[in-house]
Parts: structure tokens; C-alpha cells; sequence
């Protein structure tokens, strides 16, 4: 659920309907640029359609972005139900160690959304809380699988890990982070 600033999400194809390419515009946009920095504006532009209908698919900027995070964490589900590796492969994979292409590490688009929206939206707060615990309830689920003895201690500890490492890739701009922490996160299932 992490990558680097160069990653714009889907491109829209012929075949997509007018609220995919504003999605799509979206999930670009407030990914590299920022939540509050886009305006709907810029993303009706990028979408190649009228603020009017960008308001007709999304009748706030509030549920624009509460549908940016459902697509975030959909892809996330999509990729994990696709993975027919077993549990430790599929919660290693979540510490895939970026390659560092020179754009600015963006870190958990889930996280920046927190806290951008911290004052002024919300109802964008809560429902990343949402999406944070059922994130966590899948790591957990995964240790369940993996047959640890204590599945939600350790699942909610590599979620923890996979936060910090987010996060201070982010601000330290750095892959470095995501190599620690797939290191202890390899420890951490070794103990199990």
C-alpha cells in the first residue's frame, strides 16, 4: 500500500466509464499531490470532464476521497486474494522493499489521507480508522493461518511495524525503512 510519488494509479482506458476516469484522476492526484492540495477542479481537468459532472458521479470532494481510499484498499484485497502463496510469503509481501526511481516516497496513501483530513474532513478520519483496523484484522488473519500462537499479538505487531516503516519512509524520502522492517518482521515469524 506504499509507493513512490511517480505512481499514478490506473490508466483509464477507452473502455471506462466516466466515473472510472474520475476516480482514476483522483487516485493520482490526491496520492502524489495531496488531499487538500487538489481541488475538484484540477481533477475534473485531469479527468477530462465539467465540475458539474464530477459532482454527478461524486456529490462531495468528502466522497471522492472516501472513494479513492475504498479503490486504495480494494487493489490491496484484489492483490491479496490473488496471491496463492501461503500465509509468511503473502505478509512478507507486504515488506516488498521499494526501488528507489527518484520520486518522493509517498508512504501509505491511508496515513497521508489521516492526516490531511484531521481538521477538516472528518468523516474521511474515521473511515480511514476503518480501513487501518480492517488492514490490521487481515495481517491478523494471515498469522491465523500461519497457525501462530498468538495471532493477534503478532498480527497487530507487524501491523504496527508495516505503519512505522510507512511512515518514516515518508519522511526520511528513504527505502531504507522497508528493509529494516521486513528484516524484523522475518525475526518476528521466525520466533513463531
Amino acid at each position: 500500500m506504499t509507493s513512490t510519488a511517480t505512481e499514478t494509479g490506473a490508466v483509464p482506458s477507452a473502455s471506462w466509464g466516466v466515473r472510472d476516469k474520475i476516480l482514476a484522476a483522483a487516485m493520482g492526484l490526491f496520492y502524489v499531490e495531496g488531499i487538500n492540495a487538489t481541488g475538484v477542479d484540477l481533477v475534473a481537468e485531469k479527468a477530462g470532464v465539467s465540475k458539474r459532472t464530477l459532482y454527478k458521479y461524486f456529490p462531495s470532494k468528502v466522497n471522492l476521497v472516501e472513494q479513492y481510499l475504498t479503490s486504495m484498499f480494494d487493489m490491496f484485497l484484489a492483490m491479496r486474494e490473488a496471491d496463492t502463496t501461503g500465509p509468511r510469503e503473502q505478509i512478507m509481501s507486504l515488506f516488498t522493499v521499494p526501488v528507489a526511481d527518484g520520486g518522493l516516497m509517498r508512504g501509505c496513501p491511508f496515513h497521508n489521507a489521516a492526516v490531511e483530513a484531521a481538521a477538516v474532513m472528518p468523516e474521511v478520519a474515521e473511515f480511514v480508522h476503518r480501513q487501518k483496523e480492517a488492514f490490521a484484522t487481515s495481517i491478523v488473519d494471515l498469522c491465523r493461518d500461519l497457525g501462530a500462537d498468538d495471532a493477534d499479538l503478532l498480527g497487530r505487531r507487524i501491523a504496527l511495524v508495516y505503519e512505522g516503516a510507512a511512515a518514516l519512509s515518508t519522511s526520511l524520502d528513504a527505502v531504507e525503512p522497508w528493509a529494516r522492517a521486513r528484516a524484523m518482521v522475518e525475526m518476528l515469524l521466525d520466533l513463531e
